[in-house]
């Protein structure tokens, strides 16, 4: 009968604390950093704006806006050209519209969009009058 050699059952001798504490250690973890994403590069080339086509209407010609006849933009047109122009308090009777719509009105459309020389004076009464300029 072969024997085998006996098993050793010792175990690794215990440490013994002397006194001294253990050098301190750094751990061995990363910097912290932001979880974006990474920055783009930039191109070498600046983008130039897009050409936008004429869109003016002093170079293509339009033409002027008319009134149809009978209608609220009639009467005002009528008002304004008569001589001595119209107040307008006149105007608010002659259409029924609140003073800042006759307002709008001749500063929209009589001036921007139909291109009328639209002039307003005070009297000495104080009342503004408005006329269209021939």
């Amino acid at each position: 009968m072969i024997t085998s050699p006996p098993e050793e059952t010792a175990t690794a001798p215990a440490i013994v604390p002397t006194g001294q504490p253990k050098p301190a250690t750094k751990a061995s973890v990363g910097k912290r950093v932001r979880h974006v994403s990474p920055a783009r590069a930039k191109s070498g080339k600046k983008a130039t704006p897009a050409k936008k086509a004429a869109t003016s209407r002093t170079k293509a010609k339009v033409a002027k806006p008319q009134a149809r006849r009978g209608s609220k933009t009639a009467k005002i047109l009528d008002l304004l050209r008569r001589s001595g122009g119209v107040t307008a308090k006149e105007l608010m009777k002659a259409t029924g519209w609140q003073p800042h719509s006759v307002r709008g009105f001749l500063s929209g459309t009589v001036c921007k969009r139909m291109g009328l020389k639209l002039v307003s004076t005070k009297g000495e009464a104080g009342m503004r009058t408005y006329s269209i300029k021939p």
